[in-house]
């Protein structure tokens, strides 16, 4: 496995951790046991030893890597979202002027171009935030969301998007982190349209009027000073009402009719367009980033509960109940083998015929861990190396028997256990002989697993450490 990549974020190992319960849900428990010793012998809390066995097992599996993929493909589909952002707002604003347009620009119409798409995705946003379950994300959320995934190029990230809205819901961040990247996109649009305006009118002369048949002057009057009240506030120009008359149905000459035309159009697109848009990305920023910060796994579902007993046995959950006696039972020393953390070599065999005499003779300093038969005495050993894992560890195997699959899992378990491991090719019995196809097999194997190994007997490298 990879070590080369930095180690995710706290929020990638709480999506990967939702990962890997959705998949253990749709297609059955994974195989986990060197994961579950691991997490047992990393310790602390229920949830960071569940983080602990989805990280190992999302970087086993691959899923670590589409997790990257997944992020790369997420990059780039913002990138292509930003780019329509910002066409598209300097398409709202050629649309408004009538880029190829002469005459003189209604300047209601040119307030619908800019504003009215943008105030039905306000409404229907608002509208989601309180009726929707997925919190309104709407159709730019989900459009960003296959993106992702398209562009990611990875079988292996299908179950990742439906695993970060399960994890956006357990504490109803979804429409705060969509609606991050809906406002975002709306304040980018606008903010181009904005820019584009300005230049266009700045290089440019533009003349505006206004027209109606059902409507009466007085109307359109009072609509338009009550639009640009606010952005009068802020420096923005503000027709009189002698202007305002004098507009209907052609286009003042006038310098400044012109100007406090193109003043007002701006400030109201600069209020009721960016000013709402970037206040309320704002409020999910806000809402996103303290969400998150408590963000943790629901240990009520089926799926964490089963876990609870496999990565905190309940001995460990009770703690100590009783005191302690005055005098504690001595065990003889023979009887607990010698401690790990007084030895930094160790030696184990994997199922040896009862014929071969072993162990052999040990230099000082070398701990012998017996002969592995059983799956309970490799679980044993397994647990014991993940809590005091030597610096050296040799395996002896019978080049005479076949390089299964089961113990070739175990070879590279056992690798993972230790500082560094070699496979000791036990040489044959005397007046037997050796079959070299098999023999030429371990050596296959082994190369796959990137094990060293050798048939002389690594004792002195045990001893030492030196090749």
């Amino acid at each position: 496995m990879s070590t080369a990549a930095p180690p995710p974020t706290d929020f990638n190992r709480l999506w990967l951790t939702e990962t890997i319960r959705l998949r253990e849900e749709f297609a059955g428990p994974l195989e986990d046991g060197e994961a579950n010793r691991r997490a047992r012998a990393a310790g602390g809390n229920l949830t960071r030893r569940i983080q602990t066995r989805a990280l190992w097992l999302a970087e086993r599996d691959g899923l670590l890597d589409a997790l990257r993929h997944w992020r790369q493909g997420g990059g780039l589909a913002l990138a292509i979202l930003l780019a329509l952002a910002v066409g598209g707002g300097a398409s709202l604003a050629l649309a408004a002027l009538g880029a190829e347009q002469k005459g003189p620009i209604n300047v209601f119409w040119a307030l619908g171009s800019l504003l009215g798409l943008h105030l039905l995705t306000l409404c229907g946003w608002l509208l989601g935030l309180f009726f929707a379950a997925d919190g309104g994300g709407g159709a730019l959320g989900r459009l960003w969301l296959w993106l992702s995934e398209k562009l990611a190029r990875d079988a292996k990230v299908a179950l990742l998007a439906p695993a970060l809205l399960l994890l956006l819901q357990h504490r109803r961040l979804g429409r705060w982190g969509l609606g991050l990247l809906v406002h975002g996109f709306w304040l980018l649009t606008l903010t181009s349209a904005l820019v584009t305006l300005l230049a266009l009118m700045s290089t440019r002369s533009y003349g505006f009027y206004w027209e109606t048949t059902l409507l009466d002057g007085d109307t359109f009057v009072a609509l338009t000073q009550n639009l640009g009240a606010l952005p009068a506030m802020l420096g923005f120009s503000l027709p009189d009402p002698a202007t305002i008359r004098a507009s209907a149905d052609q286009a003042l000459s006038v310098e400044a009719a012109r100007q406090g035309w193109a003043g007002w159009l701006l400030g109201v697109l600069l209020v009721y367009g960016l000013l709402p848009r970037l206040l309320l990305a704002l409020l999910c920023l806000n809402r996103w980033l303290s969400g998150r910060a408590h963000l943790a796994p629901d240990l009520s579902l089926p799926g964490y509960r089963l876990l609870a007993e496999r990565l905190q046995p309940s001995s460990e959950r009770l703690g100590v109940c009783d005191a302690a006696p005055e005098t504690l039972p001595q065990v003889p020393r023979s009887a607990l083998g010698r401690p790990a953390e007084s030895t930094p070599a160790l030696l184990v065999a994997v199922e040896l015929d009862e014929n071969r005499p072993w162990p052999p003779v040990l230099p000082g300093g070398v701990g012998d861990a017996g002969v592995l038969d059983s799956r309970e005495q490799r679980r044993r050993l397994l647990e014991r190396l993940a809590g005091q894992p030597p610096a050296r560890l040799a395996v002896a195997v019978d080049p005479q028997r076949s390089p299964d699959r089961g113990t070739l899992a175990l070879l590279g378990e056992l690798s993972r256990s230790a500082g560094r491991t070699r496979v000791w090719l036990l040489p044959p019995p005397p007046g037997e002989t050796l079959n070299d196809e098999r023999l030429d097999d371990w050596h296959i194997a082994l190369n796959q697993l990137g094990l060293h190994y050798g048939s002389d007997a690594p004792l002195g490298w045990l001893e030492t450490g030196d090749d």
